[in-house]
C-alpha cells in the first residue's frame, strides 16, 4: 500500500515541485509570467525573495518569487504591451 501511495502521489509531487523550482531559478528580466493569483506580468527586478512586475505602464507590484506560476512563451496572446 505505501509502494503504491509513494508511486502514484508523493513522486509525481516532488517532480512539479522540483520542476517548479527550476522554472523559478531561470528567471530573467524582462520575462513575462504569470502570478498564483492570475496576475501576468513583465519582470523588471529580481531578487532572492521578490520580484518586481510591471503589469501595465508604470504600474509595478512586488510579488514573492515563489508565487510565481509560469513563464509566458513570447507571442502568446497574452502579451503586455
Amino acid at each position: 500500500m505505501a509502494v503504491i501511495f509513494y508511486f502514484l502521489i508523493l513522486r509525481p509531487q516532488m517532480k512539479r515541485q522540483k520542476e517548479h523550482q527550476q522554472r523559478l531559478a531561470t528567471l530573467q528580466k524582462g520575462d513575462q509570467v504569470v502570478t498564483a493569483g492570475g496576475l501576468v506580468g513583465k519582470i523588471v527586478r529580481l531578487d532572492d525573495h521578490y520580484v518586481d512586475l510591471e503589469l501595465a505602464p508604470n504600474v509595478r507590484v512586488k510579488a514573492v518569487r515563489s508565487t510565481l506560476g509560469e513563464v509566458v512563451p513570447p507571442g502568446s496572446g497574452a502579451a503586455n504591451d
